[in-house]
């Protein structure tokens, strides 16, 4: 390739190294740091992601762009040199409108926001949070207004996380499926004595949890050679190569779901990271295409797989000798209860039917938080209520509603849709790898992982950032994302355990 190309890519892989040091540090800081390390920590972030985001915004970025751009005409769509000038220039046209002095300012604030978060979370204080997050909100207002946007200015956050994606898109595709949703759940609740989950509460040894999750999502695929697991306040991935991803958890001594089904989650974000193409490593096409491509990945490793019952023909003897008091556990039984149907508060140990309901909420808050339409006062009160509107039950404080999800605190504003979208694209995704591998359920429940994973590795990891998520969707499944067939799977799966 030309020489021109070659220096933009050493100079997206100064800007990569600066990014992923920054990544690093926020790892830290949510694993190791102690709390008091907590204001140098922002200013560090602060530092560095103001050195990234000025020497990509540069001029001298946008010069060995269009030089590039002219090396590279004529280049196949799908090659890594016309993908990577073709990508970085959306990049670099978004990033250049934010100033490096705002930039700076996001990571600072969002690096203390999220100590206070935490403490307000442990100790049930929305009121000690208010400041900081309100803080958040107004940059992340200013961010949307220098970004730009046709319609709403929530558009411009989601666009960060779900590229080409619109509000307007996204209450459509919500609205889409909601009312089917609901009609499932009164379904459900008119059966809601079929199943019990009490096997699942009781004494679990933390060691042990650890173990047996780990023990699983290996046998997923996920490589410890090339990563680790960790505890965090609140579960994440993140990487800093394909040969460095960290996941991490955390645990409940009397509720076995939180760990196992969290750390399958995570490692569904560890393997897609693992498995960008190696040719794409130290450049910005690496890592996942979208938050919607990342979070299918994590959501059919923890639920299509990891609730399936096929995987629990193979994985419930192994847990009986891990936990003796599981002896008793049939399959039938264990299968349903892991598979209750039941409005619950926190978001991450909702089931899959209730799931979307609580992305729908936080979508709608977020809609109306950036729009100014809640006085974040009231935040809590907007919570328990939309909550109950949805769910039909109310947080008893707010550790349990309001102050239960990390994302506001970091500035992940935007974020919250791409759960759901995930969810749809999950099943889109399974089904089309059950076309061409009518074998994997079989496999799964024997144990062996390899042809679902090696399916995915091939048709979506190796690509990286190549392609949008729509573009990715529509070379997999012939289709754009759709609601269809993640309802037929949830209306047959909890039709056959509820008996609809």
């Amino acid at each position: 390739m030309g020489e021109k190309y070659e220096q933009l890519v050493n100079r997206l892989a100064d800007v990569q190294n600066l990014q992923h040091t920054a990544a690093i540090l926020e790892w830290d800081q949510q694993t190791q740091m102690p709390p008091g390390g907590a204001e140098a920590r922002a200013a560090q972030l602060a530092t560095v992601t103001r050195l990234g985001h000025e020497l990509f915004v540069a001029d001298e970025t946008a010069q060995l762009l269009d030089a590039a751009a002219a090396e590279t005409e004529g280049a196949d769509y799908d090659s890594n040199e016309a993908s990577l000038v073709r990508v970085v220039r959306q990049d670099y046209d978004e990033q250049v409108k934010l100033p490096s002095a705002l930039v700076a300012k996001i990571a600072q604030v969002t690096a203390l926001s999220h100590e206070k978060w935490a403490k307000a979370r442990e100790n049930n204080d929305f009121k000690a949070f208010l400041p900081a997050l309100q803080e958040v909100i107004d940059l992340q207002i200013q961010a949307a207004e220098y970004l730009g946007y046709s319609d709403h200015p929530y558009d411009a956050l989601l666009g960060q996380y779900e590229r080409g994606m619109t509000t307007a898109q996204v209450k459509s595709i919500f609205e889409g499926h909601r009312s089917q949703l609901v009609d499932l759940i009164a379904a459900i609740s008119k059966n809601r004595d079929r199943v019990s989950d009490a096997v699942l509460h009781q004494p679990f040894d933390l060691e042990k949890q650890k173990e047996f999750a780990l023990y699983t999502v290996k046998e997923f695929g996920f490589d410890f050679e090339r990563g680790r697991q960790d505890v965090a306040v609140h579960p994440f991935c993140t990487s800093f190569s394909r040969d460095d991803v960290r996941i991490t958890t955390r645990f409940y001594p009397d509720f076995l779901n939180p760990a196992l089904f969290g750390m399958m989650h995570e490692a569904g974000h560890g393997l897609y990271e693992q498995g960008s193409g190696a040719a794409l490593e130290g450049t910005m096409l690496s890592g996942g295409t979208s938050l919607a491509v990342h979070e299918s990945q994590s959501r059919m490793w923890e639920n299509i797989v990891g609730r399936s019952k096929g995987f629990w023909s193979w994985a419930l003897p192994q847990l009986k000798t891990v936990f003796p008091q599981l002896e008793g556990a049939d399959l039938d039984s264990f299968y349903a209860a892991i598979n209750k149907v039941e409005p619950s508060f926190i978001r991450v140990e909702a089931d899959e039917a209730t799931y979307n309901l609580h992305i729908m909420l936080r979508f709608e808050m977020e809609v109306d938080m950036i729009g100014g339409k809640i006085d974040l006062a009231r935040l809590p009160q907007e919570w328990n209520e939309r909550f109950e509107s949805y769910l039909g039950i109310v947080p008893p404080n707010d550790a349990l509603g309001v102050l239960q999800d990390v994302h506001w605190s970091l500035g992940l504003v935007g974020y919250f849709a791409t759960y759901a979208l995930g969810n749809l694209l999950s099943v889109q995704y399974y089904n089309q790898a059950l076309k061409d591998h009518p074998s994997i359920p079989d496999e799964i429940a024997s144990g062996k992982f390899d042809t679902l994973l090696t399916w995915l590795n091939q048709n979506i990891h190796q690509y990286g950032r190549k392609f949008t998520s729509a573009e990715l969707t529509q070379r997999v499944t012939g289709e754009a994302i759709q609601s269809n067939d993640y309802i037929q799977y949830l209306q047959q799966k909890f039709g056959a355990i509820y008996g609809l």
